[in-house]
């Protein structure tokens, strides 16, 4: 099966990275997990104030449930109070074969 794969890049209001990353691994991240959609891992770029990470998940379907759950609901004020802008790119593997 092919999986969907975003590269989110979220510019967070300045002075909230450190709360932003806490509530990240704190929140999303297991209850993400807990409906499929896995957090392949995130970056940050401090002086830029981003936060960039990546995610998979199986179709728009699955991600809808995920998306629509109150589980997830429950932090959404929270998560929308750091953010400032987000850019989402939807990517594939471009890597053909593996490197020796």
């Amino acid at each position: 099966m092919r999986m969907v794969t975003q590269v989110r890049i979220y510019t967070i209001n300045r002075g909230m990275l450190d709360s932003w990353i806490q509530l990240f691994n704190e929140k999303i991240v297991p209850t993400s997990a807990k409906f499929g959609v896995r957090v392949v891992g995130a970056w940050v770029n401090r002086q830029q104030n981003e936060f960039i990470w990546v995610r998979t998940f199986e179709s728009e379907d699955k991600l809808k449930v995920y998306e629509e759950s109150p589980e997830r609901a429950e932090y959404t004020p929270m998560t929308g109070k750091h953010i400032a802008k987000i850019e989402v790119r939807t990517v594939e593997n471009g890597l053909l074969a593996a490197v020796a």
